[in-house]
């Protein structure tokens, strides 16, 4: 019966048919497969010769072609190491050991190119998001329709429903519901209203949008986080590198010692054949590829699985050192905060009720583009208000909005309007309570006497407790709180979250002094953050991620990784998944060091068979690169996340 598992299959094929390497080492397999068939049938040593040397230029060239440009750098590549290994099977006559060599190297090449275009899918998949034609509107009101890449800045676009959002916008007019879980992982679609951010790649609803381009097609959520972890698969980790070091100097005592074993038994009266099968056997057996592939597979899929599900690592360098973490330091506002002020409480003056503070505020407010403007808008939509029209509208920066509403003048600001020598006992009361811990007071005047206070704060994100509890855990240490704001605002978000260490008022020059002061400590310090503010000490840090959907291009920029979707909780499970992916760093390690000296043991103590050598060699290869390749799977995410939240799932019921 077809279903979605009678698919993957095929899409796994045709994704492993697109890598070169794939197909070199298909064809090559093919040609083996095809050699030993005919040699098990008896054909005349000249067909199944032909068929294996085919094998040798099919899954060899590549390899070959790699180890001969290392020598021209005066590097000696264990690639050329197996290509020289097979061509002396060959010369002495064992020419299916060295066909089974080349297939064998061949995929487990073919393996870690998998894992590498794994990671890069999970990049360009946020790329195809983004349509390639959008509808500009003219000064006119004329519709033409142009590449998105030709939108500028300032531009109008239509967005018609069922279309995809061309270009990061502001709506300007019409209202509709947009699907933007892609970007910022919301199950349900959110409103869209004159005022509200659309981003480029999410999907619009039933309603018409008109919008206008704030940012650059190239300067877009998706492209800015795409433009930072291309680097990701073509940068290589510490412990590659280093093994990459060892390779080198292993490989000239591999080659040494080779010849060594070749040369002394033939000066000693040792026969030219056996000599030679011992030495070639030697060489096979103690190249060190398992080694050199037990790195990368392991951190390149652990990078792919996180780009999928959020969090976008810039290199397996990052991947790698976000095991060492030891003490975390958020940001405020924008980062355990959603970066929004939004209406929390409103504080009526005696006579006056709750909802008509709000409806006047609202009028008033409704041709301000101030961010106070929007959060009581917001408000008032939320109290399924009908906000009326007003006249004699007026904005003085500093001072808030004045207008007539329903006949009535109605003021909106900051707690300066407040006649010192008049008001309500209460507002006045509303107004300190706020301010001491340290949020907004907004004022409304009612034909000059106050009507109420709005008070307003960011809201702590949902997913900020529970992140620095699983983060506490991970870690040992209770994350810290860096923030520019007053003590009184950073004291109540941290109180929210369950941080204890508060640092405010910090400039950020003082926010990279308290990096600082946590690394001559000892501490492995990863920063989170998300403005321009916060780009000297996201530096400063070991490591730095940034908020993908808020952050500052300085930010992103100078981070190490990006949470796309603001996910906060995706942060310990990528260090959770850091952890797994060293410990099966290790792992690899082990498997290949335990082969490689079982294997030299055995030949230069016994007898050890050539294609036995060359079947343990290149077995452990695979072994290596498929351990690898395990993190791959979203269960290895999932994993991670019980591994980060201490949590064990849920037992079956029955």
């Amino acid at each position: 019966m077809p279903g979605p598992a009678a698919g993957s299959p095929p899409r796994l094929r045709t994704r492993l048919w697109r890598l070169p390497e794939a197909r070199w080492a298909a064809v090559a397999t093919a040609l083996f497969a095809a050699g030993g068939l005919a040699q098990l049938l008896g054909a005349p040593p000249a067909v199944w010769w032909t068929l294996y040397l085919s094998c040798y230029v099919t899954g060899g060239w590549e390899p070959a072609l790699a180890g001969v440009r290392a020598l021209g750098e005066r590097t000696l590549d264990v690639d050329l190491l197996m290509i020289v290994a097979a061509i002396g099977a060959a010369a002495i006559g064992q020419v299916f050991d060295g066909a089974l060599l080349i297939v064998i190297f061949a995929t487990s090449g073919a393996l870690e190119a998998f894992a590498t275009a794994r990671t890069a899918d999970s990049v360009r998949a946020l790329l195809d998001l983004a349509p390639d034609r959008a509808v500009r509107v003219g000064p006119d009101g004329t519709e033409t329709e142009v590449d998105t890449t030709g939108l500028r800045v300032g531009d109008l676009i239509r967005i018609r429903p069922g279309e995809r959002v061309g270009a990061d916008a502001i709506v300007v007019a019409g209202a509709s519901d947009v699907d933007q879980a892609t970007i910022t992982g919301e199950s349900l679609p959110a409103a869209k209203f004159p005022g509200d951010e659309v981003f480029a790649g999410t999907l619009n609803g039933i309603g018409t949008l008109l919008a206008r381009v704030h940012r650059d097609p190239g300067d877009s959520v998706i492209a800015r986080i795409v433009a930072l972890v291309e680097q990701a698969s073509a940068t290589k980790a510490k412990t590659q590198l280093f093994i990459e070091k060892v390779e080198q100097r292993y490989s000239i005592g591999v080659v040494a010692a080779t010849l060594a074993l070749f040369a002394v038994p033939l000066l000693f009266g040792a026969g030219l054949q056996p000599t030679l099968l011992r030495a070639m056997t030697f060489m096979i057996v103690a190249s060190p590829c398992a080694v050199v592939l037990a790195t990368m597979p392991p951190l390149l899929s652990a990078i792919a699985v996180a780009g999928r599900h959020g969090v976008l690592v810039k290199s397996a360098v990052v991947m790698e050192r976000l095991a060492d973490t030891a003490v975390v330091a958020f940001d405020k506002t924008g980062t355990l905060t959603e970066g929004t002020p939004r209406v929390a409480e409103i504080h009526p003056a005696t006579g006056v009720t709750d909802r008509e503070v709000l409806r006047l505020a609202a009028a008033a407010e409704r041709h301000s583009e101030h961010p106070v403007a929007t959060a009581i808008l917001a408000a008032a939509r939320d109290h399924d208000l009908t906000v009326p029209e007003v006249t004699g509208f007026t904005s003085t920066p500093g001072r808030g909005v004045r207008a007539t509403v329903d006949g009535r003048a109605v003021a909106v600001g900051g707690p300066a309007l407040l006649d010192s020598r008049t008001g309500d006992q209460a507002v006045r009361a509303a107004i300190h309570a706020a301010e001491t811990a340290g949020h907004t007071a907004v004022l409304v005047l009612s034909d000059g006497a106050p009507a109420g206070v709005l008070v307003l704060t960011d809201r702590i994100r949902p997913a900020a407790a529970g992140t620095v509890t699983a983060l506490a855990r991970l870690t040992g240490t209770t994350p810290v709180l860096f923030t520019g704001d007053n003590p009184g605002a950073a004291a109540h978000l941290a109180a929210q979250a369950g941080i204890h260490g508060v640092h405010a008022g910090l400039l950020p020059q003082h926010k990279v002094d308290r990096v600082r002061a946590l690394q001559d400590d000892g501490h492995r310090v990863l920063l989170v953050g998300d403005g321009v503010n916060d780009a000297p000490a996201l530096t400063a840090a070991d490591l730095g991620v940034a908020m993908g959907l808020r952050g500052s291009d300085l930010a992103l920029h100078s981070a190490d990784a990006v949470l796309v979707r603001d996910d906060l909780s995706t942060l310990p499970a990528v260090i959770a998944l850091s952890r797994r992916a060293r410990r099966l760093v290790k792992a690899n390690l082990a498997i290949a060091a335990t082969f490689i000296i079982a294997l030299v043991t055995w030949d230069l103590l016994g007898h050890l068979p050539l294609p036995l050598g060359v079947a343990g060699h290149e077995g452990s290869t695979v072994i290596v690169g498929l351990n690898g390749l395990r993190l791959l799977t979203n269960r290895a995410w999932n994993r991670a996340r019980i591994d980060a939240s201490g949590v064990p799932p849920a037992a079956p019921l029955g």
